[in-house]
């Protein structure tokens, strides 16, 4: 059994298409999928996911990327936390890479999302991208290690990836591991302990060799554990038990719902 941490099927790609995709994900052996926040305008269309199939989790956020979102509360996500589908604050953090100018607004709102979860008692999903050195200082500065959480779709350092397992992080792996020229993350992917890594798609997009450049899925997560199994020399069967394992000790309320089903 697996499970995809990480993915946004409340995107265009996927309207109408929900059965086939939990029926690939039936296929591949994928029981289970977080269904990732990335606005609070379509916040209800993740919800809603997480609401209709028992098999979906949601988080609440508001991605980095999104400047347009304008002044976000620690109110306007302890709110929609309470739903008992919802399992995570994010996805939030830093992204220096598609932003220029100011980027105090990133910052600013990172730390609102940080004290939203630690007032829910949720953990957090942290997108970051240039922007390492920041993103751990504002974690260490606003207690994120009390909820801790995810480095999602992780791309940095051996030595960034241990100082977020410091803070009580996980770290997870998307199809980029599966990369031809990802040798450094590969390595990374190898020297992560296994009671501390996910796996994710982020679909609908990095889908992993050999389907680059096609729209990603849950199902494919498959493809990224068998990858990470190959690279540590070690049965898939553990990479999947341990990931899953994982998955549920980290968002301790999809644990809590899954036995509720």
């Amino acid at each position: 059994m697996l499970v995809d941490s990480h993915c946004h099927l409340d995107f265009p790609e996927f309207e109408g298409r929900m059965d086939a995709i939990r029926g690939d994900m039936a296929a591949q052996g994928v029981s289970h999928a977080l269904c990732v926040s990335v606005s609070l305008g379509e916040w209800e269309n993740v919800h809603r996911l997480a609401q209709t199939y028992d098999n979906f989790y949601a988080s609440v956020g508001v991605h980095p990327g999104h400047e347009a979102a304008g002044p976000l509360t620690e109110a306007d996500l302890v709110q929609r936390a309470k739903s008992a589908r919802v399992v995570a604050v994010g996805e939030t953090g830093l992204d220096y890479y598609r932003q220029s100018g100011n980027t105090n607004w990133q910052r600013t709102r990172f730390r609102v999302h940080i004290r939203a979860a630690r007032e829910a008692g949720l953990p957090l999903i942290i997108h970051t991208r240039d922007a390492a050195a920041d993103t751990l200082a504002i974690m260490r500065e606003e207690g994120a290690e009390q909820v801790g959480g995810v480095m999602h779709c992780f791309t940095e350092t051996l030595e960034v990836a241990e100082a977020a397992m410091a803070m009580n992080f996980y770290v997870s792996f998307s199809g980029i591991v599966t990369f031809k020229n990802a040798s450094a993350l590969k390595e990374v992917a190898c020297r992560v302990p296994l009671d501390r890594l996910l796996v994710e798609t982020d679909a609908p997009y990095l889908a992993p060799a050999p389907f680059r450049g096609k729209t990603n899925h849950p199902a494919l997560v498959r493809y990224v554990a068998e990858e990470i199994a190959r690279l540590r020399g070690i049965g898939f069967d553990e990479v999947a038990a341990a990931t899953t394992r994982n998955f549920f000790t980290l968002f301790q309320r999809a644990a809590f719902v899954n036995k509720r089903v």
